[in-house]
């Protein structure tokens, strides 16, 4: 239990033993810590995808999307 836990139930807590208590407090660090490599790894690949890739694949779609219309209205003409 922790100084602050151990007074007794009607002693004020101040600020400074409850950032005590959370500055002490290590359960969730791993998740935490995982969590932000993640973010250290997954940041700098989706910039790079969004400011050199994303053109290549947008242009991609979009031909896609016109070669699917033209199919389209070849089909139509057909009938």
């Amino acid at each position: 239990m922790t100084k602050a836990a151990k007074k007794a139930p009607g002693m004020k807590v101040t600020t400074k033993t409850l950032l005590a208590r959370v500055h002490t407090d290590e359960r969730g660090a791993v998740s935490l810590e995982t969590i932000l490599i993640i973010g250290a790894i997954a940041i700098p690949i989706l910039i790079f995808i969004l400011k050199f890739g994303w053109p290549k694949i947008r242009d991609y779609f979009y031909r896609g999307m016109e070669d699917l219309e033209s199919e389209s209205d070849n089909l139509k003409n057909n009938q």
